[in-house]
């Protein structure tokens, strides 16, 4: 695609050229295709975090090596400006959805492996969120080449652990401590900027406002007995009695789902796992069964409000169901996030990407989290707006060539704008 020739807000058309002509397909393609042959699934992103470290330090920028926990460090690279002007990170996570060793994920985009086809690049990550990772560092790239001189300072964080995961049971480790911990480390740490794009794989859209997740566990209590003792007694069965339990939250959830509405969503309980007894031993009656849910929580809602409204209906099922045992409790709670939709970042970007593809990018609301739930809480606006070329498929994870392109762009552009570049 050709350059466009029209300037940005604060940029001369000469530099806005030269900075579109420092975009590098061919440099794109390969850094895309080197980051998916890294397997880094959560609790393993120490390959991954090196090689953004020698990425980085060929490029010249001063790089922090944040070790969240052993084996785990976020990489935080600056290229500090001349301290006139505003600081921009580009946030993304280096764990993957997937480890990339799931035997019922067949795909070639499940696998840890690159693959360049018609156009595409398949590959375990390069949706969620390596390819964003990528397109960072070559917007930076195209800067340098430019010869763009900041009045303020970027900065890319590659951090840890941003997939939803906890640690729960006998679920415990590192391949566990997901849902931001690697960008919560990051801003209690000092690296906090003024303002942060996160390059989710939004196909482009600007997201601004996102869901939040309150896991909840709900469990009942039953008799532990042989198959052959349990005559008579079949309803003090945990699973029995969890069957009713489920049957209500069913009922309830039609509720939430009136209560959650928001920005033509609507609310959302969804039953994640169950789990009672032990396959190795039919012959005996589960002595706890235990139900977990995810909510979805809309910005509007606050999560300690939604966190009582689950606990006022484990309350009704204690009433309804006084010999159950019932018990409860909250694992994750990641409030929603929400960025002004006059925000000068989201105008920075909506131009650049008008001027870029010829037309504005839509915008949107998710259901989904991020990590701009983290950065928004300390004071950061966030937006996403990524990189991603359609929903995942039978293949698994893919992004057209020309997307990361045409985004790389965008971010060079907007950085330049909002950096103050010269």
């Amino acid at each position: 695609m050709a350059a466009p020739k029209e300037s940005m807000p604060g940029i001369c058309p000469q530099l806005a050229e030269r900075i579109l002509g420092g975009v590098r397909e061919d440099e794109i393609v390969a850094m895309g295709c080197d980051v998916v042959n890294i397997p880094s699934a959560t609790g393993e992103e120490l390959r991954m975090a090196e090689y953004m470290r020698a990425v980085f330090e060929q490029m010249g920028l001063a790089v922090a090596w944040q070790l969240v926990e052993g084996g785990r460090p976020n990489v935080i690279a600056r290229w500090q400006g001349a301290g006139r002007g505003r600081t921009l990170m580009f946030n993304g996570h280096m764990d993957t959805s997937n480890t990339g060793r799931e035997p019922f994920l067949t795909g070639i985009g499940y696998k840890a492996r690159a693959v360049v086809k018609d156009g595409f690049i398949y590959g375990l990550g390069i949706y969620n969120m390596k390819g964003a990772l990528v397109c960072y560092t070559q917007a930076v790239k195209a800067l340098q080449r430019a010869g763009v001189r900041l009045e303020g300072s970027i900065m890319i964080a590659a951090v840890v652990g941003e997939i939803e995961k906890t640690e729960w049971g006998e679920y415990t480790g590192r391949q566990y401590r997901g849902y931001g911990v690697g960008t919560r480390h990051l801003v209690t740490q000092g690296g906090l900027p003024d303002m942060c794009i996160l390059g989710e794989p939004t196909d482009m859209k600007l997201v601004l406002a996102h869901a939040g997740s309150l896991w909840a566990r709900i469990s009942t209590q039953g008799i532990y007995v042989h198959t052959a003792f349990a005559e008579g007694r079949e309803r003090q069965n945990a699973l029995r009695r969890m069957h009713d339990v489920i049957a209500e939250v069913l009922r309830w959830s039609a509720e939430w789902r009136t209560k959650a509405a928001w920005a033509g969503h609507e609310g959302v309980v969804n039953l994640g796992c169950l789990r009672a007894g032990d396959p190795w031993r039919a012959s005996r009656t589960p002595p706890t069964a235990d139900l977990f849910l995810d909510l979805r929580v809309p910005p509007t809602i606050a999560m300690a409000d939604a966190r009582a409204e689950v606990d006022a209906l484990v309350q009704r099922l204690k009433k309804q169901f006084p010999d159950y045992g019932i018990d409860f409790e909250t694992m994750v709670s990641v409030p929603g996030a929400t960025i002004r939709e006059d925000h000068e970042m989201v105008r920075a970007i909506e131009a650049n990407h008008n001027r870029v593809l010829g037309a504005p990018p839509a915008r949107d609301t998710v259901l989904w989290c991020s990590d701009a739930s983290t950065l928004s809480r300390h004071g950061v606006p966030t937006v996403n707006y990524g990189p991603s070329s359609g929903p995942r498929d039978e293949q698994g994870e893919k992004v057209a060539i020309k997307t990361l392109v045409d985004i790389t762009r965008v971010y060079a552009l907007t950085a330049a704008e909002l950096c103050g570049g010269q």
